[in-house]
């Protein structure tokens, strides 16, 4: 098979690659000219374990190449970003996925495949999709097989998850699923799930959607230990030796092009049957705020002046700063405070961001903890003996003990301010 792959991005680039490594003839197609020259040259723009390698592989094999414009292929794979619509309800931007498949259109032939793995709102497959072919005079599920394949991998175990996880196929037709079937049967041991292209794309998004809720759940949880004085981790261990119970953990907020995301496009589709997604969202949306308000509390009560901000991707051991909540945590710190504020992720490389990490704790109060990188967890008492304060706030806790530094983390935020008289009293 031939495959064009449309969108070289955190997903579309390792699915083009996992085709290549499985003895496919491969086109990745970008708009920008800088990602198509550096995989060209052999060298990856996005940060994934073992990705660098399978690109030198498909490279060497001829399997794979990068370019700026389409080719006529046997199968077509959309995998371009579909972020949030400004409108009320953040709906769904179709953008790219319109813009994609109408660039597609010129070069298909009767008996292509058209996949679509972004994620998308419901119905989109059917409505949107499946309408701009048939103008172009295609019968779907006849001339032209149209399947929503949604991409179900973890960042930093992308290579070995495209193997091994489930994979939905959702086809408008029967027939459309047994093409969508042969396509991924090349590389994916997990089992290949039949579906409609509607069940598949409200699948994705509850997938999402359910995590996202079970987190507002546990920062909700984060808020009451902080009011009652309560240890909010460890109410969270207690209860999940409870057989049927599995509380997530609380953190600064959810970020990443998924679970910030996601449930939006739900809620757009039906605001009036979506209360309790809209208030996780809400729920998550306020932790940046919530823990900006913490290190000022703290940093009031130690009298500091600088804040050493840890980490600034969404999740931890990658590079990805979409819908960071680090990133609204730093831009509030720097606009309603007089805090001097350093950055230090040993991921990403930014003008703005201090490379090393002696200079960024260097006179610091506090070390606030933003993201859970490996690097963080086997820090030692001797990497922070530069701070003028041996302060951290671990809102991840991933901090391990040290002595002679002080670790607050979201279930012992209560102990950040020298006022207990602000925890509320049991009623009379």
């Amino acid at each position: 098979m031939k495959i064009a792959v449309i969108g070289l991005g955190y997903i579309g680039l390792p699915t083009a690659i996992m085709f290549a490594k499985h003895n496919q003839k491969v086109v990745g197609i970008d708009l920008k000219k800088d990602t198509v020259r550096m995989l060209n040259a052999g060298k990856v723009h996005i940060e994934e374990p073992g990705l660098q390698t399978e690109l030198t592989k498909a490279l060497l094999s001829g399997n794979f190449k990068a370019q700026l414009n389409l080719e006529k292929a046997d199968i077509f794979i959309i995998a371009v970003p579909t972020p949030n619509k400004s409108d009320a309800y953040l709906s769904c931007d179709l953008t790219h996925v319109k813009d994609a498949v109408q660039k597609t259109i010129p070069y298909l032939e009767k008996g292509n495949v058209v996949i679509l793995e972004s994620t998308i709102a419901p119905r989109t497959t059917e409505d949107v999709v499946k309408p701009m072919l048939e103008e172009a005079g295609f019968i779907v599920g006849k001339d032209i097989f149209l399947v929503h394949c949604p991409e179900r991998v973890l960042p930093g175990k992308i290579m070995h998850e495209l193997v091994h996880n489930n994979r939905i196929i959702g086809g408008l037709t029967p027939a459309c699923v047994e093409e969508g079937k042969k396509v991924y049967s090349v590389f994916v041991q997990g089992e290949l799930i039949e579906a409609t292209a509607g069940v598949a794309e409200l699948s994705k998004l509850m997938e999402n959607t359910y995590r996202d809720v079970n987190i507002a759940l546990a920062n909700e949880l984060a808020k009451i230990g902080d009011t009652l004085g309560i240890n909010a981790l460890e109410v969270i261990q207690m209860a999940n030796k409870h057989p049927r119970v599995h509380l997530h953990y609380p953190g600064p907020g959810v970020g990443g092009h998924c679970l910030a995301v996601d449930p939006y496009f739900i809620v757009a589709a039906t605001p009036e049957n979506t209360p309790l997604i809209q208030q996780a969202r809400e729920i998550n949306n306020s932790m940046p705020r919530f823990i900006v308000e913490k290190v000022k509390d703290l940093m009031a009560n130690i009298d500091g002046k600088k804040v050493s901000i840890f980490g600034i991707t969404y999740k931890g051991d990658v590079d990805d700063v979409r819908e960071s909540p680090a990133i609204e945590i730093i831009q509030l710190l720097e606009k309603e405070t007089d805090f001097e504020v350093s950055i230090f992720d040993p991921h990403v490389k930014m003008p703005w961001i201090e490379p090393d990490f002696e200079t960024a704790v260097e006179n610091a109060d506090l070390v606030c903890v933003l993201t859970d990188h490996s690097e963080f967890k086997t820090v030692t008492i001797e990497d922070f003996v530069d701070m003028k304060q041996q302060h951290i706030f671990d809102t991840k806790n991933v901090i391990p003990e040290l002595e002679k530094v002080t670790i607050y983390n979201m279930g012992n935020l209560y102990e950040m301010t020298k006022d207990s008289t602000k925890l509320i009293p049991m009623a009379e």
